[in-house]
């Protein structure tokens, strides 16, 4: 009996010492297994719960500038939504809203070189504009507003500080002429028009000048017609001739026509009154030079309205008593032919 409870118990722990081993066995495997599932996921760009992880291969376009084929990732593009590029790759792609030509590559409008893209590439892995030394800074300025890219201190970095800074000017100017334009010389030009005219002259002086004219001796030269602006804003504006320019482009993209500003002689007060033999006076004004716009909303102000009529040598005969004579017996008086002015103005011949 006690052999057998002996043998028994051998057996157990015999029994209880393999189970132990299966499970180490058994749990070795299950890691592997693991391992082998989470490199396949990796291999396969998948999660264990079948979603997409990082692409194993990235999208390629091709875009086409000036002729040079640039092979790009659009990942770069959709980063930045507010740019054109970004909005080409982006939801709108899906849309069918951007689509190549026949070889699969995407044309861009003609205009930038492929220098400049390059720089504009750039941006966009790095998020600044590096102009290198030669580039035009202007074309540079065109690209980046084509293609809706921010153009300020902040993202373009160029050794020609003098070029950068005249950009931005241009920019200042613009932001500051359209305020301009709306509190000052719209009111001037509405009233103009509303009073029947077809165009507009602004004079633009300083809140500190006075105009005093006499009024039995006005100046001679027709300013009682001129609009005029108190604005010493405006008149430090118009000082500079490059404000000049990117105000007459603001008023150009406005619809506006036959666009001049300078700077001209206005008539403030009156110096003196000369008299001249006969009876006649010459009044002298102290004039100052200040800015002037002139402008018109008319699509033809340098053309007549009226009809040109063509000087026509009349053919009538001059002499009627010499025509009688001359014409043959039992004939009647030739009837003088109509006038060209006449025919034009529709009236009626004599019968």
């Amino acid at each position: 009996m006690k052999r057998t409870s002996q043998n028994s118990s051998t057996s157990g722990e015999l029994q209880g010492a393999e189970s132990l081993h299966d499970r180490a066995v058994r749990r070795q495997e299950e890691r592997r297994s693991v391992r082998g599932r989470g490199r396949g996921a990796e291999m396969s760009g998948q999660t264990d719960g079948g979603k997409d992880s990082v692409a194993a291969v990235h999208e390629r376009v091709t875009l086409v500038v000036d002729g040079t084929h640039f092979v790009v990732d659009p990942a770069a593009f959709t980063a930045h939504p507010d740019t054109m590029l970004g909005r080409m790759f982006g939801p709108a792609r899906q849309h069918n809203f951007t689509r190549p030509n026949g070889k699969g590559e995407y044309e861009l409008a003609e205009g930038i070189s492929a220098a400049i893209f390059r720089v504009v590439l750039d941006f966009y892995r790095t998020g600044v504009l590096r102009c290198p030394d030669g580039m035009s800074l202007a074309e540079l300025r065109d690209a980046c507003d084509y293609l809706c890219i921010n153009f300020d201190y902040s993202t373009v970095k160029c050794r020609d500080l003098s070029a950068l800074l005249h950009e931005l000017s241009n920019d200042g100017a613009r932001r500051q002429f359209e305020g301009f334009l709306e509190e000052l010389v719209v009111p001037a030009m509405v009233s103009s028009a509303q009073g029947g005219e077809r165009e507009c002259h602004i004079v633009v002086l300083t809140d500190d000048d006075t105009v005093d004219w006499d009024e039995e001796h006005p100046p001679p030269m027709g300013e009682e017609y001129s609009q005029i602006l108190y604005s010493t804003k405006l008149y430090r504006f118009f000082k500079y001739i490059e404000n000049r320019d990117v105000a007459k482009a603001l008023l150009k993209e406005r619809g506006l026509k036959n666009i001049r500003i300078g700077i001209e002689g206005y008539p403030t007060c009156k110096e003196k009154v000369k008299r001249r033999p006969g009876g006649k006076s010459e009044v002298i004004y102290n004039y100052v030079q200040r800015p002037f716009i002139q402008l018109s909303w008319e699509k033809e102000e340098g053309k007549s309205r009226h009809v040109d009529f063509q000087c026509v040598r009349s053919k009538s005969v001059p002499n009627l008593a010499a025509a009688g004579e001359g014409a043959p017996r039992g004939g009647t008086t030739p009837t003088p032919q109509v006038d060209e002015l006449d025919r034009l103005n529709g009236t009626p011949s004599e019968s």
